[in-house]
């Protein structure tokens, strides 16, 4: 009587691994996390950008038509950091103050990969720029997008 042997042979399952790594890496390329994080990130950064405009107008709305400070001392079309050191655009103490009147926390650029600033104080930085036009037009910056574009919003 012949001993029938079940199982597979090396070659079988060599293929099966082979099939498998190709399925994957399909299928990474079709997913690729990398841009995925990255556009996560852009639209973090467009919704931080548009936070901070919509603070400044609506202080700008409350004031009678002027600007914050810290915006309406920048010379025109010159972008500038904002933060609280020296040469930065402090928007802090308008926008967020102790009250969080505009904004409850500042929010920073995400590839810093900081909290948010929550206290007005000389250290802190979001990575930003603002600027504004002769018409006191604000412009908000960010870092290069996917496409290695700025993520810039002018209101």
């Amino acid at each position: 009587m012949k001993k029938v042997l079940r199982g597979f042979t090396l070659i079988e399952l060599l293929v099966v691994i082979g099939i498998l790594a190709i399925l994957l890496a399909i299928t990474l390329i079709a997913i690729n996390p990398a841009r995925q994080f990255a556009q996560a990130n852009n639209t973090r950064e467009r919704s931080d950008i548009l936070q901070i405009l919509n603070a400044a107008h609506q202080f700008v709305a409350e004031n009678k038509g002027v600007l914050p400070v810290a915006i309406s001392g920048l010379a025109v079309g010159t972008p500038t950091v904002i933060g609280g050191a020296v040469g930065q655009a402090d928007i802090c103490p308008e926008l967020m103050g102790a009250t969080g009147k505009y904004l409850p926390a500042l929010p920073v650029i995400p590839s810093l990969n900081l909290p948010n600033i929550t206290v007005c104080n000389a250290t802190y930085s979001l990575g930003y720029t603002i600027s504004r036009d002769a018409n006191n037009r604000i412009t908000v910056a960010g870092s290069n997008d996917v496409n290695g574009v700025a993520i810039t919003v002018t209101r």
